[in-house]
C-alpha cells in the first residue's frame, strides 16, 4: 500500500527548501556545501594511488523504452582503417594522413549521468523558485549543467547496501530507509559529512550485467533510496547524492499520487546534484577488502549549456 501521499511531498518540499539559502541568483544548490578547504582535505585521502572508472560501458543496451523515449547509445564510425588501407584517404599528392573517426549519438541521459537541476519541476517552479517556463527548446536559461561544471569534485563516501545486508543485490521494490543509510555507514566505519558526495550500492545494476538482461533496469521495478531519505540528505548538508540504479529511488514508488516523488522534492526544493546508473562493482570490491569507504572523487560532466543532465565517466581515487 502507497505510504505518502501529495500532501506529504508538499509538506516535504516546504520544509525542506533550500530557495533563497545560498542567494536569489544561486545555481549550483547544495554544491555550495563543498568549499576549497574541502577538496583539499579530499585529495589527502589519495594513499595508493588507484583509480576506479564509475561510469558504465556506454554500448550497455540499458533503455528499453520505458520512459521518456529515451534511447540507447548509437556509434557510427565515420573513418576506419579499410577506408585507410584502400587508399581512399591519400588522395592525388604525398601529403595525407590515414586516420579513424567516429562519433555517438545519445540522450544526456542514457547512461552514467548528473541529472541537472534544471532537470526536475515542483508544479511551475525549478530550484531557487525559477520558473519552469525557463527551459525551453533551446535548453535551459537557468540552471543547465555547464553551471556545475567545475564543481564536481570531494570527497566521495561508499554506502554498500547490498554487502552490508549480506546481498548480491537487493531485490525490487526494497526502500532504502534513514536507518540502513546511518546503519551502513556505521558498520563500514565511515562518517557521512557536510558536502560529501555519497554513493549507493543496491547491487540492481550488477545483476542486470550478470545476468545480461536490462529488462526493466531503466524505469521499472527497483531497490532505492526511501522517500524518507529526502530528510537525511537535508540533515545531513550532502553535496550530491548518487546510485547504481537508474532513478536512485525506490521503484515502485512510495506514491499512488506522483510519479518519482523524491525526485520532486530533492532535485528542485533541496536543490541537490544526482548522480544516476553509476557502475561501483569494482570500487565496492576494493572498499570491502581494505575498509577504506572514503576516497576523492571527481565527475566533472560535459560543458553543454543549457542541458538538463550530461554523460560522465566519474572517478574514485584511493
Amino acid at each position: 500500500m502507497a505510504k505518502y501521499t501529495r500532501d506529504d511531498i508538499y509538506k516535504a518540499a516546504k520544509e525542506l527548501s533550500n530557495w533563497g539559502r545560498w542567494g536569489a541568483d544561486d545555481q549550483i544548490g547544495t554544491l555550495n556545501n563543498v568549499s576549497p578547504e574541502d577538496v583539499v582535505r579530499a585529495a589527502g585521502l589519495i594513499r595508493k594511488g588507484k583509480t576506479f572508472a564509475l561510469g558504465l560501458n556506454l554500448k550497455e543496451k540499458i533503455q528499453s523504452g520505458l520512459f521518456g523515449g529515451r534511447w540507447n547509445m548509437i556509434h557510427q564510425m565515420l573513418a576506419t582503417g579499410t577506408d585507410a588501407v584502400i587508399g581512399a584517404q591519400d588522395g592525388d599528392g604525398k601529403k595525407y594522413l590515414r586516420y579513424a573517426d567516429d562519433a555517438i549519438n545519445l540522450p544526456c541521459q542514457g547512461s552514467t549521468q548528473w541529472d541537472a537541476l534544471c532537470h526536475i519541476f515542483l508544479d511551475d517552479k525549478m530550484y531557487n523558485g525559477y520558473p519552469a517556463t525557463d527551459v525551453t527548446v533551446a535548453g535551459a536559461a537557468r540552471l543547465g549543467i555547464e553551471h556545475v561544471r567545475d564543481k564536481m569534485v570531494g570527497r566521495g563516501v561508499l554506502l554498500d547496501i547490498a554487502r552490508w545486508k549480506g546481498l548480491d543485490s537487493l531485490p525490487d521494490g526494497y526502500p532504502v530507509t534513514n536507518a540502513d543509510l546511518d546503519g551502513c555507514a556505521a558498520a563500514q566505519g565511515v562518517e557521512i559529512r557536510k558536502g560529501d558526495f555519497v554513493i549507493i550500492r543496491t547491487g540492481h545494476q550488477e545483476r542486470c550485467l550478470a545476468a545480461a538482461d536490462w529488462t526493466g533496469y531503466a524505469g521499472g521495478d527497483a531497490p532505492g533510496l526511501a522517500f524518507e531519505t529526502a530528510y537525511w540528505i537535508r540533515q545531513h548538508d550532502i553535496a550530491a547524492i548518487c546510485a547504481d540504479t537508474w532513478g536512485c529511488e525506490v521503484r515502485p514508488n512510495e506514491c499512488d499520487e506522483a510519479n518519482q516523488p523524491w525526485h520532486w522534492v530533492v532535485i528542485p526544493a533541496i536543490g541537490i546534484s544526482m548522480g544516476e546508473i553509476f557502475y561501483v562493482k569494482e570500487l565496492a570490491e576494493d572498499c570491502a577488502a581494505d575498509g577504506v569507504y572514503e576516497f576523492f572523487f571527481t565527475a566533472p560532466p560535459l560543458h553543454i549549456p543549457g542541458a538538463a543532465g550530461s554523460p560522465i565517466n566519474p572517478q574514485a581515487i584511493k
